[in-house]
């Protein structure tokens, strides 16, 4: 039997990791691919990185850069533990509470329109081809039918505002409401501008 490739998106704080991982329970030998966390690996590193590239010029800074090209440079690199993939960063394990902090959140949806994303897509093709011979996937992520239009199956998943908003007061640990609210609107028009580009 073929191993199966199912593609999840959806907008900020709509639940797709929590799918991702219920589904784990139900799908055999089956594996999660956290695509926006290798997006996140490579803003995260190179926020840290000698350039200490400024969140507010981030956007400019990457205008038309191979994101994939910074992702080797920075030895950005993506590994399956516990049926799931984490990032490392030249060796080094980034946690899921950096790769998910506001900073990181709001600097990807900056870079993900600026950025030149073919090479990255690429691989990101590769990487699925090659976990699919061992694996049936769970992907999460944005842009899936453009990294991998023979998705076996594609779900968008939504939520209103108000529980996107409660999901991410819990994930932050924030009782900013009003903060986290423009957080993920911000983040919501970011996301409409790239899928538009």
């Amino acid at each position: 039997m073929n191993n199966i490739v199912i593609g999840m998106e959806g907008l900020v704080g709509t639940g797709k990791t929590s799918i991702c991982r219920n589904l784990l329970d139900y799908i055999p030998n089956s594996i999660i691919l956290h695509g926006g966390n290798l997006y996140r690996g490579i803003v995260y590193a190179l926020m840290r990185s000698s350039e200490k590239i400024n969140l507010n010029n981030l956007k400019q800074s990457l205008k038309d850069i191979d994101i994939k090209d910074v992702m080797d440079q920075l030895k950005v690199n993506l590994k399956i533990e516990d049926r799931e993939s984490v990032i490392y960063v030249d060796g080094k394990k980034i946690d899921e509470e950096n790769l998910q902090s506001k900073e990181a959140s709001i600097a990807v949806s900056l870079a993900s329109g600026s950025a030149d994303n073919s090479h990255f897509y690429k691989f990101g093709e590769e990487l699925i081809n090659m976990f699919k011979d061992k694996f049936n996937l769970i992907v999460s992520g944005r842009d899936l039918m453009k990294i991998y239009p023979n998705l076996d199956y594609h779900f968008f998943v939504t939520a209103t505002l108000e529980e996107r908003i409660k999901r991410k007061m819990n994930q932050y640990g924030d009782s900013n409401y009003e903060e986290i609210k423009q957080n993920i609107m911000k983040r919501d028009e970011l996301q409409e501008k790239a899928r538009i580009l």
